[in-house]
């Protein structure tokens, strides 16, 4: 039942909406315009209707294109097959001559048919661990707006939103992650994870993703990403019981056998879900020009070329000044023709005179 998984999925991360922006609440009993698929008044699918599952072997942990040809071991002893739309709604999914069928060989059916997400309840986009640790007799101080924590000592400081527009990344259904063991740049921000794939990668689509921001600790010397020990009761060196980083940090690493040069700071960071829930009734999915232009919901996707957004400045001169020749052509001949005509006129007039 939604209830079953929903209890756990849509309240990851410490609290509803925090990890994913298409999935908390809303999604126990939507209607038409937040999820044409999970609709009580319409299909009202629950999640294993798409999330088959054999003894608790549940498919859809990753997006690949074809789900139906493609296993791929995701953990040592779980062989999964992996759903996308394309497993009901086949790769022409539009009726015979419509332009979106030509779209599929690129760009996933999520792209367009979940224009926005978060559209009910809002989802924390941004998470900065740098500023917790504000108490008030020794308690942690919380912050509250529209119901939701914008401060907690604990954890620090919080951006929601609503209604948020998808960043669009090229996807093949790989995802690599950032290691506590891998070198960072903190001059940078560090994709914690991040999507495989580009416009030359057969399996790849540009997908819809929530890019989740953070600032988090890391080793200045080493330049790593470090893990505190947050949990634990007075004297255990744990963050929220001391609220000592340099403490809480030490003894994180040292449970994880990594080294900690005592040195720390706080680095911008992302985290990417890729977003495939709330899909949107049809007449609210995208239209052209949301992509096809210049300053469209592609316009930082680069490596293709693609009609309204990019342009050869020679080729539009020269297209440009074809048009403009033409025009002065089709004018010139137009002018020449009335002058032509009035002299006619003249000459008949002067003949009739006579």
């Amino acid at each position: 039942t939604r209830k079953n998984c929903g209890t756990c999925h849509f309240f990851g991360g410490g609290g509803e909406g925090v990890k994913h922006g298409d999935l908390d609440s809303s999604m126990f009993k939507p209607n038409r315009a937040l999820d044409v698929h999970m609709a009580v008044e319409g299909e009202n699918f629950n999640c294993t209707r798409c999330h088959t599952t054999t003894q608790h072997s549940i498919s859809g942990r990753c997006y690949k294109t074809p789900a139906t040809q493609d296993k791929r071991t995701l953990l040592q002893s779980d062989i999964i097959t992996r759903i996308t739309c394309i497993s009901c709604h086949s790769e022409k999914p539009h009726k015979p001559g419509v332009k979106a069928n030509d779209h599929t060989d690129k760009v996933a059916c999520q792209t367009c048919h979940i224009p926005e997400f978060a559209r009910v309840n809002s989802t924390k986009m941004m998470w900065d661990w740098s500023k917790a640790g504000e108490r008030k007799e020794g308690k942690p101080i919380k912050k509250m707006k529209d119901g939701r924590p914008v401060y907690d000592g604990m954890k620090g400081e919080f951006i929601w939103e609503k209604n948020v527009q998808p960043e669009y990344l090229w996807y093949n259904g790989i995802v690599k992650n950032v290691l506590l063991t891998d070198k960072i740049d903190p001059a940078q921000v560090t994709r914690l994870n991040y999507p495989v794939g580009d416009y030359n990668d057969p399996d790849a689509r540009i997908y819809p993703f929530k890019i989740h921001k953070g600032k988090q600790p890391y080793d200045r010397v080493h330049k790593t990403m470090v893990v505190p020990k947050l949990f634990g009761p007075k004297g255990s060196g744990s963050y929220w019981s001391e609220y000592e980083w340099k403490t809480a940090i030490t003894k994180g690493m040292d449970y994880a056998g990594l080294p900690f040069s005592g040195e720390f700071d706080f680095a911008q960071t992302e985290y990417m879900f890729q977003t495939t829930h709330m899909v949107a009734p049809k007449e609210k999915s995208l239209s052209c020009t949301e992509c096809h232009t210049r300053n469209g919901r592609l316009a930082n996707l680069a490596g293709f070329y693609m009609p309204g957004r990019d342009g050869n400045k020679a080729l539009n001169v020269i297209g440009w000044g074809s048009v403009i020749a033409a025009l002065i052509g089709v004018l010139g001949h137009g002018a020449g023709r009335v002058v032509s005509r009035k002299r006619r006129e003249k000459k008949n007039e002067q003949r009739d005179d006579q």
